[in-house]
Formats: C-alpha cells, sequence, structure tokens
C-alpha cells in the first residue's frame, strides 16, 4: 500500500505540470499567437522551467498541437452535452429547440476564448501548420460535434420532423447556415451581444428548416 502511494505521487506531480504546462500555453498562444508565443514564455506563466517544458513536449510546435487537439475535445464535449440538451428528448417545437441550440453555440463563452484564438489562426495561416495537426484538430472538435448533431438529425427524421438524406451533409450545413452570417462567429468575438446573437441563430435556423422540413 505504501508503495503504491508513493508511486503515485511522482505521477500526480508530473500530470500537475503538464496540466500546468498546456494552461499556460494555451493562454499564451491564445493571447500572442504561435509566432509571439516563446517556449520561454510558456515556462515562466507555468512557474517551471523550461527543461520541464520539454520532459513533456518536443518543442513548441508539438507543444501548440497538443494544445489545440486537447482544447478542441474539451469545446466538443461541451457541444455534445449542449445538442443532447436540445435535442436529445421529446421536441414539441422543432424551430424553438433548433433555434436554442443555435442561439448557446453561438453565444461567447469567455472559458473558450483563447481555444478559438488558436483556431482562428489555423484557419487564417493554414500553411503555417502541418496538415496533419490540422486534421487532429477537426477530428478531435468540429468532427466530433458533427457527428453527435448528426445523429440527433438522424433520430428527427425517423420521427418525422425532418426531411434528410445524409445527416452529416445536414449536420455540416446546419453549423455552416447559423455561422456564416456578416457577423463573425462568437468564438472568435465576444463583443456580439444576447441580440445579436439570437437573431443570426434565428436566421441560419430558418434557412436550415426551409431546406428540410418534410413536404
Amino acid at each position: 500500500m505504501a508503495t503504491t502511494r508513493s508511486t503515485d505521487r511522482p505521477s500526480r506531480r508530473l500530470a500537475a505540470k503538464r496540466s500546468a504546462i498546456v494552461t499556460a500555453a494555451r493562454r499564451a498562444f491564445g493571447k500572442t499567437g504561435y509566432l509571439g508565443t516563446s517556449i520561454e514564455m510558456i515556462a515562466g506563466e507555468a512557474q517551471v522551467s523550461t527543461r520541464t517544458v520539454y520532459n513533456h513536449f518536443l518543442n513548441k510546435e508539438d507543444l501548440f498541437a497538443s494544445v489545440t487537439v486537447e482544447s478542441s475535445g474539451e469545446v466538443a464535449l461541451a457541444r455534445e452535452r449542449l445538442i443532447e440538451r436540445c435535442l436529445g428528448g421529446r421536441i414539441d417545437d422543432l424551430e424553438t429547440a433548433l433555434v436554442d441550440l443555435a442561439y448557446e453555440w453561438l453565444l461567447p463563452d469567455e472559458s473558450f476564448h483563447d481555444h478559438f484564438a488558436l483556431v482562428r489562426e489555423i484557419r487564417t495561416a493554414p500553411d503555417r501548420f502541418p496538415e496533419e495537426l490540422q486534421r487532429s484538430w477537426r477530428e478531435a472538435g468540429p468532427h466530433r460535434a458533427r457527428r453527435a448533431l448528426a445523429t440527433q438529425m438522424e433520430r428527427l427524421t425517423s420521427e418525422g420532423l425532418l426531411q434528410v438524406a445524409d445527416p452529416v451533409m445536414a449536420a455540416q450545413h446546419f453549423t455552416a447556415l447559423i455561422t456564416s452570417a456578416d457577423m463573425l462567429p462568437s468564438e472568435f468575438s465576444l463583443s456580439a451581444g444576447p441580440d445579436e446573437v439570437r437573431a443570426t441563430a434565428v436566421a441560419g435556423v430558418r434557412a436550415f428548416l426551409y431546406g428540410h422540413l418534410p413536404r
């Protein structure tokens, strides 16, 4: 028993230091961008040595990739819970349920602000980042959330509330319609007010339903 506890303590310390590095890196990359951030800055923010950072990550690129993929998973999990909350139960008014989903999807969330700053950099400067990183980010985040939405789209179709031939494509259409208005997607901006976000959600949902309601 004593041996197990003594073995666990170093593992917990390593995990705590890694978590501190990841948190500090997400904050630093989100604030100053990939090019403007150094390992020394991250180590200082995490209150560890640069050697400790390199004990956990090969280099800055490896750290950026880990931060992006891990935080994408956190966002995807939040999306999955949102989708389940809005669409997972009995639906009496489909448009209202979809507007509620779109509204919360778009509503600025300060806890993910740094993450979406990383995403914006990847999207605006894709040549700066390896294809493997971009694939991993999409799979961990957007694609995972889209699959959860597609599952609900398929169920709503089976219940006669939607007319969808390809649930994955329908989920892609939905997210594109609610995030392609004149305003920036709220993931990238904390300046959008609730009324503006709701108006965008309503417009996107109505455009989606125009193409996917049973006729």
